[in-house]
């Protein structure tokens, strides 16, 4: 009996951190995006530009494991203000010469991808000590 438990402590120790680095990868994925779209501009003259998306996460029950474990949750739109730059040159200046760029901030992302990164290796050192903890296991079964 006893032998179940720890079986299922195991299986529930990897799922939660494999829950864990799915919504790492999720947000990592996020930040990504608003990297890429830091400098794009409207493609309409005085139009919008790309708007920062903000992950969020959720708490969710697994049943298979009976255990709490993470999920990234809804994609935010951040609701900040646009930069602002006069370049009545640029295609996409609206009728006063100003340009709206988007609302992302390089220095704050790459300090959340940094973040995310760290997350995500400590889930994954989670599962590595699990499979050692499990390799154990069975050496100590086996003799």
């Amino acid at each position: 009996m006893a032998d179940r438990q720890v079986i299922a402590d195991f299986a529930r120790s990897m799922g939660i951190a494999t829950s864990g680095l799915r919504a790492q990868a999720g947000r990592m994925r996020v930040i990504s995006e608003n990297i890429a779209n830091a400098d794009s501009t409207a493609s309409t003259p005085g139009g919008d530009p790309y708007r920062r998306k903000v992950p969020t996460f959720s708490s969710e029950l697994d049943h298979t494991l009976d255990a709490q474990v993470v999920a990234l949750g809804r994609v935010v739109r951040d609701p900040t203000a646009f930069r602002v730059r006069h370049e009545p040159s640029n295609p996409a200046a609206d009728a006063n010469g100003d340009v709206k760029y988007p609302n992302v901030n390089s220095l704050v992302e790459m300090t959340d991808m940094r973040d995310a990164q760290r997350s995500y290796e400590a889930n994954l050192n989670i599962i590595h000590a699990t499979r050692s903890m499990i390799q154990r296991t069975l050496d100590i079964l086996k003799s």
